[in-house]
């Protein structure tokens, strides 16, 4: 996705998450608002002026509230897969997420895990048996639950851009929709087909046009 994005034309920045990486910093009381502070310095050492921040799944809110917190470095945001509800996910989503990382496990019940929670039917989730940070994860969790979702619930007063897989337990189509008719006209949905929670990887050159055409009328300068 990043690849097809440059190829575009567009600058791609990918910070990766605390303890992921080469990047590193404690977890110990971190908020979701420290998270967001996180992504505001690499915006501000890039120092290319306000950007289109695409948040994947936990990253959802940390876009949200990035775009509430610095609205001066936010041009819009993108919400793929995306809880935007004000409530938690359910609990057997939450341990099928706790399964799907459990690299004690066996793969036979991650994979289960994960066909569960992440993909749709038909698509493969052993893609995604590798690839985990427990520790990270957890972390993430406890930070999102640190914020009360009410503060990063309308990601200020940005433009938003919602990826909706068709297939998302985490994220449901309803919610979206719900979502776009809190806010109103800044919020435009795009509904993914065949996909679910790892839209990413199930559908990435969806997602990739998704991003390119709603980047492009935020700056109609960019080569077509």
């Amino acid at each position: 996705i990043a690849a097809s994005l440059a190829d575009a034309g567009f600058r791609v920045l990918r910070p990766q998450p605390r303890g992921i990486g080469r990047s590193t910093g404690p977890w110990q009381g971190v908020t979701l608002d420290d998270l967001a502070a996180d992504i505001a310095a690499v915006i501000e050492r890039d120092n290319h002026g306000p950007a289109f921040v695409v948040g994947h799944a936990f990253g959802n809110r940390v876009a949200r509230m990035l775009a509430t917190a610095r609205p001066d470095l936010v041009r819009a945001v993108s919400l793929v897969a995306a809880n935007v509800g004000h409530n938690p996910s359910p609990p057997d989503v939450r341990a099928a997420i706790r399964t799907s990382a459990d690299t004690s496990a066996s793969d036979d019940e991650r994979v289960k895990a994960m066909q569960f929670v992440f993909f749709a039917p038909g698509s493969d989730a052993r893609v995604w048996l590798k690839g985990w940070y427990p520790e990270v994860l957890a972390a993430q969790r406890i930070a999102g639950d640190l914020t009360s979702r009410k503060i990063d619930y309308a990601a200020g007063r940005a433009p938003v851009l919602i990826i909706q897989p068709s297939h998302d337990p985490l994220a449901p189509v309803e919610d979206a929709e719900e979502y776009r008719r809190a806010l109103g006209d800044r919020v435009t949905v795009v509904v993914i087909p065949n996909s679910a929670h790892a839209v990413i990887v199930e559908q990435p050159l969806a997602v990739s046009g998704a991003l390119i055409d709603y980047a492009r009328k935020l700056w109609p300068s960019k080569p077509k």
